[in-house]
């Protein structure tokens, strides 16, 4: 990380934007990050976007529920942002999971704190794209693999969008392919955080990158 993670706080500006976004940032080792510090630090430039490094302010995995359900609550959009490790989330995003998303907070009778906020992962895999596919090395597409983030969120009553997917991340600087995702992901933010995104177009894509360009509506 190349700068200090914003969080929110009870001292932020009031609230300018359309949405306001919050990216949890998942890696266990940021420094041999080659894809997910960048776009991090990206997001941390990006107006109207909080940006959490959970490792880094969680060393060891003593999350905060109250801290995070008013985060939670204080946003529009909620985005992991990690590396695709074993088919999922790194484990601290599980326990983040299992212990922010309580019963009666984000799901349940009484729980509709997350009702309408829009939920996708942005994440990196090392595998090539041809690899996620039914007749490839993973036989699953990188949609169906995240089923049960998706599941999370339609119990929560969020807005599920596909994944923002970055493949064959370890060769993607040598190959000239960073800056380009970089700059697409700036811009999904924005068209998220300005309401400039086609929601329901996007919800029926296997990745948000895949038509993003045609998701995005002109000011």
């Amino acid at each position: 990380m190349t700068s200090e993670p914003r969080r929110a706080t009870d001292t932020d500006p009031p609230r300018t934007w359309e949405r306001r976004i919050l990216v949890l940032y998942a890696h266990p080792s940021p420094d041999r990050s080659e894809v997910n510090r960048h776009l991090a630090d990206a997001a941390i430039r990006t107006q109207g976007v909080t940006l959490v490094d959970l490792y880094g302010e969680y060393p060891d995995y003593g999350i905060d529920v109250d801290r995070e359900q008013a985060r939670l609550r204080a946003h529009e959009v909620i985005v992991f942002l990690h590396p695709l490790y074993w088919y999922s989330t790194p484990a601290i995003l599980k326990e983040w999971q299992d212990l922010a998303l309580e019963h009666g907070f984000a799901y349940g009778t009484e729980g509709t704190a997350l009702h309408g906020k829009i939920f996708f992962s942005a994440l990196t895999a090392g595998g090539p794209e041809l690899a996620y596919r039914a007749e490839g090395f993973h036989h699953f597409g990188i949609r169906e693999l995240l089923n049960p983030l998706e599941q999370t969120a339609h119990l929560c009553g969020m807005v599920y969008l596909p994944p923002f997917a970055l493949f064959s991340a370890r060769t993607a600087l040598e190959e000239g392919r960073l800056e380009t995702h970089i700059a697409d992901w700036v811009t999904l933010l924005k068209a998220l955080r300005d309401d400039r995104l086609d929601i329901s177009h996007a919800q029926k894509l296997r990745m948000l990158n895949a038509e993003l360009p045609s998701l995005i509506r002109e000011d």
